[in-house]
């Protein structure tokens, strides 16, 4: 009986449930342990009744990162330069809470909850959503949904950036290109049919597709320096990871340490901040989430442009290099081509 058939049976018979097992922690275990972890959230106001509001806050075990503002003003400032989540407004007639659903939609309810619990019974706390997710997408279910596509379009021009032997700048070339399309395209779907995003059309879609060229070149990097093994470590790194550790559909503060930092190293978690930046609080806060994203672009394409140099089909002289080394052929004394065999 063969041998390697059945060594490869049973690589498969092992190999898928552990896949299963890495891509159920992956996605569920963070899930399933959403809390706040140091989230930032204001205290605007003076006197004892706002100290006794910041106690509550920093009571709940390391759960929220307080930051005292001075007056209403200036925590509406905060929320939208998106230095904090939320603030409570602590007036003479009882707190107020300011909230940004356009940042979290689920961070926003959880502050909501968390203030109305610590209010004298019988008493309803006013609620203003200073930045709100827009009227095509309240719940932001849209933009939650929207960064696997993203990855999987960028896994996708990566992978097939290497099947079809694309090297060097061409290959560049070609994954800034397909990145532009998906971006114009998705932007296209996301801004102007479905009504989930707000900002500017041409800076969202330069985010979406910024976001799409990181995860291809970081696919095709991977591919230049280990050959096809890695399209399945990119693959692994930014759908699995990636995506499951991005935090887009509640928010990174809200995932296990350290879960949420990790995932905003990642491009799908970065491209998913810097989204939400351009899209609805003025680009705000996108210095971070860019950097991120280009950095993946550079590593990835300067990997991809290496490896075309020193493969004899990169693109430097190529196809010059190949003719140059091809042996003549043997001619007769007629100067035809001597036949073969």
């Amino acid at each position: 009986m063969p041998a390697a058939p059945n060594r490869r049976a049973v690589a498969v018979i092992l190999l898928v449930p552990l896949m299963a097992t890495l891509a159920l922690w992956a996605f569920a275990w963070p899930a399933a342990r959403i809390a706040p972890r140091d989230l930032p959230v204001g205290v605007a106001g003076a006197g004892p009744a706002a100290d006794q509001v910041q106690k509550r806050f920093e009571e709940r075990g390391g759960a929220f990162e307080v930051h005292r503002y001075e007056d209403a003003a200036a925590a509406r400032t905060a929320i939208q330069e998106r230095a904090v989540y939320g603030a409570v407004v602590v007036t003479g007639e009882g707190p107020e809470l300011l909230t940004a659903s356009a940042a979290s939609p689920v961070v926003s309810q959880l502050l909501t909850a968390a203030v109305s619990e610590t209010a004298p019974a019988g008493t309803q706390v006013p609620v203003t959503d200073v930045v709100a997710t827009p009227a095509g997408d309240p719940r932001g279910s849209i933009l939650g949904a929207s960064i696997l596509p993203l990855a999987l379009a960028g896994v996708a021009a990566g992978a097939v950036v290497t099947l079809l032997g694309l090297r060097g700048v061409r290959a560049a070339l070609a994954l800034a290109g397909a990145s532009a399309l998906v971006g114009v395209v998705a932007t296209a779907v996301a801004h102007s049919w479905l009504g989930a995003l707000a900002g500017g059309w041409w800076t969202e879609a330069g985010a979406v597709g910024l976001t799409v060229l990181a995860i291809g070149s970081a696919v095709a990097g991977f591919a230049a320096l280990l050959g096809t093994r890695g399209i399945g470590l990119g693959t692994v790194l930014i759908v699995l990871l990636g995506n499951s550790f991005s935090g887009v559909t509640s928010a990174p503060e809200l995932l296990p340490d350290p879960v949420g930092t990790i995932g905003q190293w990642l491009p799908p978690g970065a491209g998913a901040s810097l989204l939400r930046s351009v899209s609805f609080f003025d680009g705000n806060a996108a210095g971070g989430p860019a950097l991120t994203l280009g950095v993946w672009v550079v590593l990835g394409l300067t990997a991809v442009v290496l490896a075309g140099r020193k493969r004899p089909g990169g693109d430097a002289g190529a196809s010059g290099a190949v003719d140059a080394a091809a042996p003549a052929p043997e001619t007769t004394r007629a100067g035809a081509a001597a036949p073969v065999g």
